[in-house]
């Protein structure tokens, strides 16, 4: 604990600090100012709504997994299931990569998304698989073969599904990404683009949106927004961001630069997928904001796409004023209670097997106490 005479220093000090930086504020609010003035209220409309999501590593953890098991699994809001997966850190990425081909009802989402862009392992498809045997794979493989699997099944869900209606898909995060190898990401999106297409010429707009939780952009323009009282109205309302807002906020310029803007021939937009509003879907003034990129080559019917979401983001529970239809997806996606459960033992079975006649000694351990330090509180 910080004795007072230590805390009083350092106040000084922090005030100091700040008084110095008072320019970088005054800058912020400067740069968004300009929004209030084209913010625009939300009428709202009706349509129908899916979204999909895959687990993430935090809903994997069991209380005994030596092998780091992780699963990957991506379900839609009407709890319909598009992947499933069991990998480990040393999976093998050849055995992997012909899994998506081999399937037993054929080549799963992420093998029918390699064919329609070329590629025939998953090195081919990003830079953080090895191309090698004897290389050792980034630790962080697990996390990007994740998110391959979420862009998979949703040029799946787009390309695959007749639509009964006009439709609004929800994606779980920004359309943009710096995992994929050279140009396939902007490939990629031309895939989605004419199954959109296709859809329009059958008489159905399916839209694509997507909506993060959290945003550099956001965070550090949130506060000079306050000031400014950007978004603080009291209906439904959002706001385009400028790209060059976007700029100052990523470590990576590019991730901020998709079609809408001129770029020399050599630096295609190869990551951006969508443009970017600040919206917030209450009616008061302190209602969160959420930043959301509607698909490039539909933003320019924002107005129509925000005001379908809007319905179901006020509808939303436990989270006010998020798309309830990501909430459910999320809800259906996480493996807890009694799936759960049947993971660890399924587990558990697994390394009996492989014991053989040790398996007496797995049960005897798993009887002992994991976290003895935890006694402590018992006393408290």
């Amino acid at each position: 604990m910080i004795d007072p005479q230590s805390h009083e220093n350092l106040k000084r000090t922090l005030t100091q600090r700040i008084q110095q930086d008072r320019h970088l504020l005054d800058q912020l609010r400067e740069e968004v100012r300009p929004l209030a003035s084209t913010t625009r209220r939300i009428q709202p409309r009706s349509t129908t709504a899916i979204s999909l999501v895959a687990t993430d590593g935090g809903n994997n953890r069991v209380q005994f997994d030596p092998f780091l098991v992780q699963l990957v699994r991506v379900v839609d809001s009407s709890n319909n299931e598009h992947y499933l997966d069991a990998i480990t850190p040393s999976t093998d990425i050849d055995q992997l990569t012909a899994a998506q081909f081999e399937g037993q009802h054929g080549p799963t989402a992420l093998g029918q998304m390699m064919t329609r862009l070329g590629a025939s392992h998953l090195a081919q498809l990003s830079y953080i698989f090895p191309s090698s045997a004897n290389r050792l794979p980034n630790a962080r493989w697990v996390e990007v073969y994740r998110e391959l699997v979420e862009w998979a099944v949703l040029l799946s869900i787009v390309s695959n599904t007749t639509f009964g209606s006009d439709t609004l898909i929800v994606f779980d995060g920004l359309l943009r990404s710096k995992i994929f190898r050279d140009h396939l990401f902007r490939k990629y999106l031309n895939l989605v683009l004419d199954a959109l297409n296709r859809h329009a010429q059958q008489k159905r707009r399916v839209y694509l949106v997507g909506i993060a939780k959290h945003s550099k952009v956001l965070s550090r323009y949130r506060l000079a927004m306050a000031l400014e009282k950007v978004l603080t109205t009291r209906y439904p309302a959002y706001v385009e961001i400028p790209r060059d807002l976007e700029e100052k906020a990523y470590t990576h310029a590019d991730y901020a630069r998709g079609d809408d803007i001129a770029l020399p021939t050599e630096r295609l937009n190869r990551f951006v997928g969508g443009k970017m509003f600040f919206v917030k879907f209450g009616s008061r003034a302190q209602d969160p904001i959420w930043p959301v990129d509607i698909f490039l080559p539909q933003y320019q019917e924002a107005p129509a796409i925000l005001g379908h979401l809007l319905a179901d983001a006020v509808n939303g529970f436990p989270v006010p004023f998020y798309p309830l239809c990501l909430q459910r997806a999320h809800e259906n996606a996480a493996l807890v209670d009694f799936d759960y459960t049947l993971l660890q033992d399924d587990i558990l079975d697994s390394i009996r097997h492989i014991l053989g006649n040790e398996s007496m000694d797995l049960d005897a351990f798993r009887l002992q106490d994991m976290d003895p330090a935890q006694e402590r509180y018992a006393f408290e």
